[in-house]
């Protein structure tokens, strides 16, 4: 018998570990591939890009705010993995009717452990889940040392967006070395060019996802910017939770000896 409670206080009890998984975000499914569980997960969405191999072998149910109900439901699930902030209430409350929903909500390295922990009562893989917890541990220590910089992280350009200090990124940017400049802010603020000037970060981080920053973007942004370090930045590190931390957190560590080193 398996009992717990996901992030929204929903109880799920199950007989045995689920066995035909559906998952409805990235970061799930590179988590559940990280546990072994290849041969259980039979539903992904477009985005999940690692492993690469499961986009040829696993059903596609559309994307995390367009999932396919019907498509999911095909599939015969028996447990399904959402998230708060990338699936929507009314899309998790659909699937509810389907199979058992287990709904995560990840904010900082404290609930992305509780997540971990979930995942490895869930599937059995309590061994597995503390090698990834010890590696993100030991990873999270060596970067308290960093030098912090004055930082923006972009998402989006016009309207030009970026990262509120309610979110996980802005506590992947924390660990990383980087004071977020907009860290009063709530979830992911808009706001004109202009502000960018005047706020005049020591770093401007583009990130890859969910607007495709490229090198022309940095080139146009640093005409403006001649004194702020412009980098561009893999998203996943800082945006994707569970067992992808353990990349992360050494990623952090080359970003802080380029900037360092320059």
């Amino acid at each position: 018998m398996i009992a717990l409670t996901d992030a929204l206080n929903h109880e799920i009890i199950l007989k045995h570990s689920p066995k035909r998984i559906v998952s409805l975000v990235p970061s799930i499914s590179y988590t559940l591939h990280r546990l072994g569980l290849d041969d259980d997960v039979v539903g992904i969405t477009r985005f999940c890009k690692f492993p690469e191999r499961w986009k040829k072998t696993k059903s596609i149910i559309g994307g995390t705010k367009d999932l396919k109900i019907e498509r999911i439901k095909e599939l015969h699930p028996d447990f399904i993995i959402a998230n708060k902030e990338e699936n929507t209430k009314e899309q998790v409350e659909a699937l509810q009717n389907i199979a058992p929903v287990y709904v995560s909500d990840v904010y900082d390295l404290d609930s992305n452990r509780r997540f971990l922990m979930d995942m490895g009562t869930l599937f059995d893989k309590y061994d597995t889940v503390d090698e990834i917890i010890h590696n993100i541990d030991k990873h999270q220590f060596k970067t308290e040392k960093f030098t912090s910089f004055k930082s923006v992280y972009l998402i989006w350009k016009e309207p030009w967006m970026s990262i509120g200090g309610d979110t996980f990124i802005d506590k992947m940017m924390r660990i990383a070395g980087f004071e977020n400049l907009f860290s009063y802010e709530k979830r992911y603020p808009s706001f004109a060019f202009s502000k960018l000037i005047d706020l005049q970060p020591e770093v401007l981080l583009l990130s890859s996802e969910p607007f495709p920053f490229k090198e022309k973007h940095k080139e146009e942004l640093q005409k403006f910017l001649p004194k702020t370090k412009i980098i561009l930045v893999e998203g996943e590190p800082f945006t994707w939770f569970g067992a992808y931390a353990e990349k992360a957190l050494p990623y952090f560590k080359s970003l802080q000896k380029s900037l360092t080193h320059a």
